[in-house]
Parts: structure tokens; sequence; C-alpha cells
């Protein structure tokens, strides 16, 4: 029988090569909202190297909705034409489908990259901005400015920000989008009653606290082709003890994105509360994604410490996930789908630039790179 992890998986009218993920990893390394020369590194080191579907870093769709000030965004004619530079490498040079995760950061914006010590930037910071969310809740008592509670024109002007970058995001020639909705940024802050206060339509009930992240799904579906896949990132559970959002409410959740159109669910926890108690692990979230999927029928992504192609293999052959998405691990080896491959007696595409390699290449040089010489 041959192997699972390396078999094609369509999703909406997109089909990946094999089902080995690089999943969304902030690199903290844009100008002002713009792709580098960073980026083209980083994503297109993948897109040769034979993984089946590549999604970029959280992407704010705002400039106020980015984690940090080292954050893509996607609002402006040149944050589009340096992230189109590095698409189209990949999609020259390589054979992997390339996916963006679209985001906004709500209260936990405005904080500085990770080998600065990641902390909250004060809004007085030059290099700082103003935070909104669903409440005025800060995310933490110490260090975090209390955000501002959302009104009907910001809730207006953030799911217009969606609409316009899943636009732009199409023009640029991306296979699959995104939502994020996952690690206590805006739309988990929505989800969950940690973070959600609101006495409005938006806020109290479940079918309240979905009520914004799926009408930003809605109005993103409506405008993104319906022959591409669009999929959304959520956290299974707050990873808190008292009332929050849990796995019961999760798949509450994915049964209402799939009734509007969701082709897969990205299922990952945590990241909304100071006060997380997370039992980390091995494959610790697989059993959440497994839910999902028995619930909704959803195909869904299992991530977190999954390293170990066997491992990873595992976890398809037993019906818990439909597709692994690799995050530290790709960063430590970004071979690894090659790696998989030999280690499962399976093809993966290489390039034809790296065939005189040490180790065994099994299956196609990627098409069309590089291109034929004339002269």
């Amino acid at each position: 029988m041959g192997s699972q992890l390396f078999s094609p998986i369509t999703l909406a009218e997109i089909e990946l090569r094999n089902r080995v993920i690089v999943a969304p990893m902030c690199q903290y390394s844009a100008e002002a909202g713009n792709a580098t020369d960073w980026h083209l590194m980083h994503l297109g080191q993948f897109a040769v190297s034979g993984f089946g579907l590549i999604i970029t870093e959280a992407v704010g769709v705002e400039m106020s909705g980015r984690i940090s000030p080292g954050c893509l965004s996607l609002c402006t004619d040149e944050h589009e034409a340096t992230l189109k530079r590095v698409v189209d490498f990949c999609h020259n040079f390589g054979n992997s489908r390339m996916g963006i995760q679209l985001a906004h950061a709500g209260r936990k914006a405005s904080t500085d990259l990770p080998w600065l010590g990641g902390k909250p930037i004060a809004s007085s910071d030059p290099r700082g901005w103003a935070t909104e969310g669903p409440s005025a809740i800060p995310y933490a008592a110490e260090g975090w400015e209390e955000p501002a509670a959302l009104d009907d024109a910001g809730l207006s002007r953030i799911k217009q920000a969606f609409v316009d970058a899943t636009i732009r995001a199409d023009r640029i020639g991306f296979d699959v989008a995104e939502l994020h909705a996952a690690h206590g940024y805006l739309l988990h802050q929505f989800l969950s009653p940690l973070s959600n206060l609101r006495n409005d339509q938006y806020g109290g009930s479940l079918e309240d606290r979905m009520r914004y992240p799926l009408e930003i799904f809605d109005a993103v579906r409506a405008v993104w082709p319906k022959h591409k896949a669009l999929g959304v990132r959520f956290s299974a559970t707050d990873w808190v003890e008292r009332s929050s959002w849990d796995l019961s409410e999760s798949t509450q959740f994915a049964a209402a994105l799939k009734a509007r159109g969701c082709d897969f669910i990205d299922v990952s926890s945590g990241g909304n509360s100071a006060e997380q108690q997370i039992d980390v692990g091995p494959g610790y979230q697989t059993g959440f994604a497994a839910d999902i999927k028995r619930a909704t029928g959803l195909p869904t992504m299992a991530v977190g410490q999954i390293t170990e192609p066997k491992q990873a293999e595992a976890i398809l052959r037993s019906g818990q996930a439909d597709m692994i998405a690799i995050a530290r691990g790709a960063l430590y080896n970004p071979r690894w789908a090659w790696h998989a491959a030999e280690a499962l007696n399976a093809d993966a595409a290489y390039a034809p630039q790296y065939m005189r390699t040490n180790r065994a290449l099994r299956g196609l040089p990627i098409p069309g790179n590089p291109p034929v010489a004339t002269k």
C-alpha cells in the first residue's frame, strides 16, 4: 500500500500533489508590510523541496492588524507587488500550491520582534499603534494596553479590509486562502467568552460570538473564486479551565463554516489567554483534528509537534486528519518532504538543479524549472 502522506488531495478544485503542508510561520522580516528578499528565500526554498502546499505567515489585512512592525500586510499596491514577486517565483520554479493566511491581530497587535523580547509596544512609541478588539480587555495585565472596543464602523472597516485583501490575494495568484481565527487574534477574540464580553449581537451566546467571524467568512467566500480552496485555522480550545472556548464550541463553529462553503479546517489550539495551561507533547493537537473531522466530515489539517515521517503517516492512516502541517520541523529541515518520501518509499518532486544530490531523489523533476536556455 502506498504512502497516504504522499497521495494527492483535492480542496475545492485545487489538487495538492501530496499532504505535506508548510504551516504559517511568522518571519518578522517585512518592511512596512512589504515582502522582502527574506520571504523570497524562505518560501522559495520550500517550493523547490516537494511540499504539497505552502501557506504564508499571517498577513495583516490592514496595517493595524499586523502582529508586529515586521509582519506582512496586504492593503496597498506595493504590498501586493512585493508579495506577487515571491509567489511568482514559487510558481515558476516550484510545484507546490501557494496559500495565504489572512489575519487581523486585534488586541494582540503592536508587539515587538521575538529576538527583541516580543513584548507589547506602547501606542505612544513611534514603532507601535493603538489596538482594537471585541471588548476593552487587554490580553494580559502586565504591559498590555487596553484595546478599544470595536464599534459598528470599526467592524465594517475590518470586514472590508478582509474583502480587499482577498481580492488582492486572488490577483497575486494564490491557490488557497486561510482565515486566521486561532491563537488569540481578532476572530478568535470574538469567539471566546474570555475576550468577548459584548452585550450586542456579537457577544454573549455561542451563536452571537460566532456571528462576526462568520460574517467575515461569508464576505471573503463571496469574492474568493469558487474553484480555489478557502479554509479556516482556529484554536480548538483556549486551554483554560474556567468557562472559555472549547472543543464543543469549536466543533459547532466548524459545522457552521461547512454550511457556508468552507473547504478545510486547520486545527490548532490556545493563544487567547495568559491563563492557558497547555498539555504539550508529540502530536498533542491531533485529537482535536480527529474530533472535528469525525463530527463534520470536513478535511482537516493537523499541526503541532509532528516531526517524524512515520508519525505523520500514522496520523493519516488512523483517520485523525487529512493533511499534516509542518512548522518548526520545516524551519529546521527545509527538505523535510524529500526525507519523508525517502523514509516512506514514496515520490516527491525536486528541482533538477539538485538532481545530483548524494541522496536518492525519487519522483520527477519539477517541469519548467529551470527555463530552457535559448542561446
